[in-house]
């Protein structure tokens, strides 16, 4: 069994955190103890400066089945306190590595179910292999995908959610790219080498102007263009303007060199 180490994670000298779910025997379901457990590694690598990016992968076939069977037969029997506080755990867990202050990859190699679909959507970029699959099966247990629907809806917009939670239906990566849960779509043995060349790409950006621009985006989503929203929008870019990084990025573009974040 794996369940001593349910999860890698190894920071490489480009500052790419590589975080591996190690659960292949179980599909990489995940229990309370993973959740928590990975909940404090998001919070730590969320606070490394060191850390430019964070991709999330799985070992064996599986991405990720959701929840453990053990986990759901010890929560048949919980109160109605304990099913709550078990919930919001999970809900931090979604919670983390949606607001991570760094871009995030999902690297999706196989089937991604439940909790797994919500892993994904929670992620900055997915990209999938040909192969993978995806499913929100809660309703086949007579449950709902609750605490992940904020993040998948977000992904693959109201619609496709009003079919796919309410049929369970299991769908291809194809399908998932086009719903918007996942960006690329490539070949099983071609997905560590895109990845990589995603990762290439964000090396180039300003590791704080990424971080902000992210928050941007959680700011002005769904919300009218009104005095307000611009109001804040004027001031986050101003104070861009006024950073460090930001008068280093311009001032290497019009030096034509790169910026000090690129060198070494």
């Amino acid at each position: 069994m794996t369940t001593d180490h349910p999860f890698l994670s190894e920071t490489d000298a480009d500052g790419t955190a590589w975080v591996t779910l190690n659960r292949p025997d179980v599909h990489n379901a995940f229990d309370d103890a993973l959740i928590a457990r990975l909940t404090a590694e998001l919070h730590l690598l969320n606070d490394d400066h060191s850390v430019r990016a964070v991709v999330l992968g799985a070992a064996g076939r599986s991405f990720s089945a959701g929840a453990d069977l053990n986990w759901m037969k010890r929560m048949a029997g919980y109160t109605h306190a304990e099913n709550m506080e078990d919930a919001r755990a999970l809900a931090g867990l979604m919670h983390a590595l949606n607001h991570l202050n760094k871009p995030t990859i999902a690297m999706v190699q196989g089937a991604a179910y439940g909790g797994g679909v919500g892993l994904v959507a929670c992620c900055d970029i997915a990209i999938a292999a040909d192969r993978a699959t995806f499913c929100l099966s809660e309703v086949k247990l007579g449950l709902i995908p609750a605490v992940i629907s904020p993040f998948v809806v977000a992904a693959m917009g109201q619609r496709a959610a009003r079919r796919y939670f309410l049929t369970a239906e299991r769908f291809d990566a194809a399908e998932a790219l086009r719903l918007g849960l996942v960006h690329r779509v490539v070949d099983e043995g071609h997905l560590r080498a895109t990845v990589d060349e995603t990762l290439a790409t964000l090396q180039a950006n300003g590791p704080r102007a990424m971080a902000a621009a992210k928050d941007l985006i959680f700011a002005v989503a769904d919300r009218p263009a009104d005095d307000a929203v611009l109001e804040d929008t004027a001031r986050r870019i101003a104070d861009r303007r006024a950073s460090d990084e930001g008068r280093e990025g311009v001032g290497a573009f019009l030096e034509k060199r790169k910026p000090d974040w690129m060198v070494g």
